[in-house]
C-alpha cells in the first residue's frame, strides 16, 4: 500500500481495532488519522517520505494510542493539539538539540495519548509485530534482507 503525495492525506481510520502501518509503506507528508477506542502504530522511518521536511499529521482520537516510530533526530512539534480529560504526547528519548524532520501533530484528543519511539525502540517495535515475521519469511523465499526493522534499507 503506497500513498502519493498529490491524493491528499493519507487517511487511517480505527474504531475498536488495531491498525498498523510499518516499513516503507508510505511517500506521503501528510496524515489524517482518526481513532476512537483503537490503537494506530504509524513507522515515520523511511527516506522516502520527502516533502520539505515537515510532516503533518492531523489527529481525531477518543479514548485511542497512536504510536509513532520516528527517526532520532526528529522533532515533534505538539502545539496544535487540543486537549480534552487525561493525555500527553510521550517522548522519553527526545534529544535536546535535534534538528530532522519535523513531525506537526495538530488535532483534538480525548483521553488519548501519542507515543514517540526511537532508535532502538522504534526497532523493537517493529521486530516484535506479525507484520516483520510475514515480512522476514517472505524476505528468506526471495533472498533478500527484511525492510521492516530498518525501512532505509528497503529496495527501490
Amino acid at each position: 500500500m503506497t500513498a502519493s503525495l498529490t491524493t491528499g492525506p493519507t487517511r487511517i481510520h480505527v474504531d475498536h481495532d488495531t491498525a498498523k502501518r510499518l516499513g516503507d509503506w508510505t511517500d506521503a507528508d501528510a496524515f489524517d488519522v482518526t481513532a476512537r477506542y483503537g490503537t494506530v502504530v504509524i513507522d515515520l522511518r523511511s527516506p522516502q517520505i520527502a516533502g520539505d521536511g515537515v510532516i503533518e499529521m492531523h489527529a481525531t482520537l477518543d479514548h485511542a494510542m497512536v504510536k509513532l516510530l520516528v527517526p532520532d533526530d526528529a522533532v515533534i512539534d505538539q502545539t496544535g493539539l487540543e486537549w480534552t480529560g487525561r493525555g500527553q504526547v510521550k517522548d522519553f528519548a527526545r534529544p535536546k538539540d535535534a534538528a530532522g524532520r519535523v513531525i506537526r501533530l495538530t488535532g483534538t484528543c480525548k483521553t488519548s495519548e501519542f507515543r514517540v519511539h526511537r532508535a532502538g525502540v522504534a526497532v523493537l517495535s517493529a521486530l516484535f509485530s506479525r507484520e516483520f515475521f510475514e515480512d522476514a519469511r517472505r524476505a528468506r523465499h526471495e533472498g533478500r534482507t527484511p525492510t521492516l526493522v530498518d525501512p532505509a534499507n528497503a529496495e527501490r
